[in-house]
Formats: C-alpha cells, structure tokens, sequence
C-alpha cells in the first residue's frame, strides 16, 4: 500500500488551512502557519505536526511503522 502524502493542516490558533505535501520517510516536527506564523509543534503523544494538526497522520504512522 503507498501511503497518501497530501494532507491539509489547520492552525489550532487561527484555524487557516493549508493543503501540504508530507514528507515520505520523515517526520516534520515544526511548521509555520502561512496566515498568522505561529509554529506549530507536535501535541504530546504524536510524532509530528501532521498528526496532530493534519486530516491525514504521516506516512510512517499510515503503514504502521515507528515513526521518528
């Protein structure tokens, strides 16, 4: 199975959403909002800020591999 690499991201702080691709065989850990600029960071229990802020969790976390 390949995993989906598009994903859209809301800001927790403004709630602008962008259509990001992710990375295939890394985590993102931080990421900038393009409307307000806060960096995001992971929520406690999450490996990186498409799992926690995505409508889609990384590819590692979608093919069931330790991620990070």
């Amino acid at each position: 199975m390949k995993p989906k690499l598009i994903a859209e991201i809301t800001c927790p702080a403004c709630g602008h959403k962008q259509v990001e691709t992710m990375p295939e065989d890394a985590c993102q850990y931080f990421y900038e909002c393009k409307h307000c600029k806060t960096l995001l960071k992971p929520k406690p229990g999450d490996c990186c800020v498409f799992c926690s802020y995505g409508d889609t969790p990384c590819p590692p976390v979608q093919l069931d591999q330790s991620c990070c």
